[in-house]
C-alpha cells in the first residue's frame, strides 16, 4: 500500500516543484535560472514547497488538488511581489506575510496597489485550483487506510525536513538586499533565509543609551540654568518631500511656510531615509533609535515585528529619563504596525490615537493635517510644568493618490504653468502638501507663543508614491528634507547640512542643549548594533 501512496503523491508533488521554478520566472526583477543557483537554494525550494505540499494534502487528501492549490498560492505571491516592486522598488519578503491581515483592516492603504486584473487572475487560478481538486480526483482515503496515509505523510514530512536540514548546513549568504537576494536565491528560498534570520538574536546598543556620552539634564543643559526645559515637537510628515525639485512649474508658495522655517532653522537640508514610497516604520525606528538600518540586519524590514518589542533605548526614553513627558500623536489606528505594544516599549507615556479625532476634519480619506496642528498646540497649551516631547506621526498625505480626483482650480493654484499630462497624482499631492505645509506654520506659531524655549524638528518618512508622475517627470532618489527650529534660536542662513534620519534625533538634541557636542553624522554608525 506504500507504493500506492507513492504513485499517487509522487507525480504531483514533483511536478508542482517543478512548475513552481517556471513561476519564479515571472518575478520582477528577473531571478536566475534554476541551473544558475546554488544547489543549497535549490534544495530550500524544495524542502519548503514538500513541506507545504504535505500540509494541504493532509487537510484535501487529494494529492493534485493540492499541488495546484500551491501553485495558485505562487502565482499570487508572484502578482503581489511585482506589484510591490513597481511601486516600491522592493520584492515580496518573508516580513511581509504579516501585512495580509492588514489587508483586511485597512484595505485602502494595500488593494489598490495590486489592480484589479491581477486580483482577478488570482481568483481565477484559485478556482481552478478548486475545480482540478474536486472534480478531477477523488480522495485518497478511498483508496489508502488511514494508517498508510498519515505514514506516507509523515514519510513525506519527513524527506522535507531532511532536505531543509541540508541545505541549512550550507548557510547561504543573504545581503537583506531584497532584489539582489530574490535575484540570486529564488523567491521560496530568499523567503526562508529571511525568516531563518529572523530568528537569530540581535544585541542592541543605541546612542540613547542611560549612559550615552554627552548627554545633560534637561536642568543642566547648554542654557542657562534659570531656563525651563524645553517643550520639543517632532513631525514624522507623511510623503513630505519637496516635490519642487521634481518640477520648476510647481508655485513657490506651495510651501511658504516651510521655506520661512527653513530660513529661520539652526540646521537644514536633504535627509537620507530608510524608505522609498512607504514602509513608514522603518525611517521612524531610525529617527528614534539612532540606529541605521543596514545595521538590523534582516530586521530593517520591519524593525516592529519582533526587534522593537525586546525594548530599545530611543530618543524619546533618552527625554522620559530626563523628566519630560512623552507623547505619541497618531491621527490612525494605534494597533496599525502593533504600535500600541510597541511604543510603550520605546519609552513614550501616551499614545493618542483616531479615537481622540472622531469629529476631526479630514483631507481626502484621511485626518486632515490642520486638525493634528491643533490638537498638538492644544496640548502644549495644557503642559503643566513638567517639559513636553511630542512626536507626531502625520497621516494626511498618505495615497493612494489615484484613488482622489483633482479639482477643477487645483492646476491654477499650484502652478505657474500647466502640468504635463499624466500629473494628477502630483497636483493631488500639493494639495495635501500644501496643508503640510500650513501645519508647520501652526505649531511653529503655537510653540513661539509658549513662554520658555521650545524646539520643532519637522522630517519627510520617504517619498511619495506616484509612478505615473514619474515616468513623466523623472523619478526622485528617494531623499526627502527636514529643518530643526528653535525659538529664539540664531538662524544659520544658507547652510545646508544633508543627514542620514538616524542622525537626525542626536542633532536635534544637541540644538536643545540636551547633548554636548560631537560630531555627525556619525554617532549611529559608531553605535551600531552587532547582530
Amino acid at each position: 500500500m506504500a507504493d500506492s501512496f507513492w504513485s499517487a503523491v509522487a507525480p504531483s508533488a514533483l511536478a508542482g516543484a517543478g512548475l513552481c521554478l517556471l513561476l519564479e520566472r515571472l518575478l520582477r526583477p528577473a531571478v536566475r535560472p534554476f541551473w544558475k543557483r546554488p544547489l543549497a537554494a535549490l534544495a530550500i525550494h524544495l524542502g519548503v514547497w514538500l513541506g507545504l505540499f504535505t500540509c494541504l494534502l493532509l487537510v484535501l487528501q487529494r494529492p493534485l488538488f493540492a499541488a495546484s492549490a500551491l501553485l495558485a498560492g505562487m502565482l499570487f505571491l508572484v502578482l503581489v511581489s511585482n506589484a510591490k516592486y513597481h511601486t516600491l522598488r522592493e520584492p515580496f519578503i518573508f516580513q511581509d506575510f504579516e501585512y495580509f491581515s492588514d489587508v483586511f483592516k485597512h484595505p485602502r492603504l494595500y488593494l489598490p496597489f495590486l489592480g484589479a486584473g491581477k486580483a482577478a487572475l488570482a481568483v481565477l487560478a484559485f478556482g481552478g485550483a478548486v475545480y482540478a481538486g474536486l472534480a478531477l480526483e477523488e480522495s485518497l482515503l478511498l483508496v489508502l487506510s488511514v494508517g498508510d496515509f498519515l505514514t506516507g505523510s509523515a514519510m513525506l514530512a519527513l524527506a522535507a525536513g531532511l532536505v531543509l536540514w541540508w541545505a541549512a548546513r550550507s548557510k547561504l549568504a543573504v545581503t537583506f538586499e531584497a532584489a539582489s537576494d530574490l535575484c540570486r536565491l529564488g523567491l521560496l528560498c530568499a523567503m526562508w533565509r529571511y525568516g531563518e534570520e529572523e530568528l537569530l538574536p540581535c544585541p542592541l546598543h543605541s546612542p540613547f543609551d542611560g549612559g550615552s556620552a554627552g548627554a545633560t539634564n534637561v536642568t543642566n543643559a547648554a542654557h542657562p540654568s534659570r531656563d525651563k526645559p524645553a517643550h520639543l515637537v517632532v513631525v514624522q510628515s507623511e510623503s513630505f518631500f519637496d516635490p519642487r525639485r521634481l518640477d520648476a512649474g510647481i508655485r513657490s508658495e506651495v510651501l511658504r511656510e516651510f521655506d520661512a522655517l527653513q530660513a529661520e532653522a539652526a540646521c537644514s537640508g536633504q535627509l537620507e531615509v530608510a524608505a522609498w514610497g512607504a514602509n513608514t516604520v522603518r525611517t521612524e525606528f531610525a529617527f528614534l533609535s539612532g540606529l541605521a538600518g543596514e545595521s538590523l540586519r534582516v530586521h530593517r524590514f520591519n524593525p516592529y515585528r519582533r526587534l522593537a518589542r525586546q525594548g530599545v533605548a530611543t530618543l524619546a526614553s533618552f527625554l522620559q529619563a530626563r523628566g519630560y513627558r512623552t507623547l505619541c500623536v497618531h491621527p490612525y489606528a494605534a494597533s496599525f504596525y502593533d504600535r500600541h505594544k510597541v511604543f510603550p516599549r520605546l519609552g513614550f507615556d501616551e499614545f493618542i490615537d483616531i479615537r481622540s479625532f472622531m469629529d476631526a476634519a479630514r483631507s481626502g480619506p484621511y485626518v486632515g493635517d490642520l486638525a493634528v496642528a491643533e490638537k498638538v498646540c492644544s496640548l502644549l497649551k495644557g503642559a503643566s510644568e513638567q517639559p513636553l516631547f511630542v512626536f507626531v506621526i502625520s497621516m494626511e498625505n498618505h495615497g493612494p493618490l489615484h484613488l482622489e480626483k483633482v479639482r477643477s482650480d487645483e492646476a491654477e493654484r499650484f502652478y505657474s504653468r500647466p502640468p504635463p499630462a499624466g500629473c494628477d497624482e502630483l497636483t493631488i499631492y500639493l494639495r495635501h502638501l500644501r496643508n503640510a505645509d500650513r501645519m508647520a506654520g501652526m505649531l511653529r506659531a503655537g510653540l513661539a507663543a509658549l513662554p520658555g524655549r521650545s524646539g520643532l524638528c519637522w522630517y519627510g518618512d520617504h517619498v511619495p508614491i506616484m509612478p505615473d508622475v514619474y515616468r513623466t517627470l523623472g523619478a526622485p532618489a528617494g531623499q526627502t528634507d527636514y529643518f530643526i527650529w528653535r525659538k529664539n534660536g540664531q538662524p544659520k542662513p544658507g547652510i545646508r547640512r544633508d543627514l542620514k534620519v538616524e542622525d537626525l534625533g542626536s542633532l536635534f538634541l544637541q540644538e536643545m542643549g540636551l547633548l554636548t557636542a560631537q560630531s555627525l553624522p556619525s554617532s549611529s554608525a559608531k553605535a551600531s548594533t552587532v547582530c
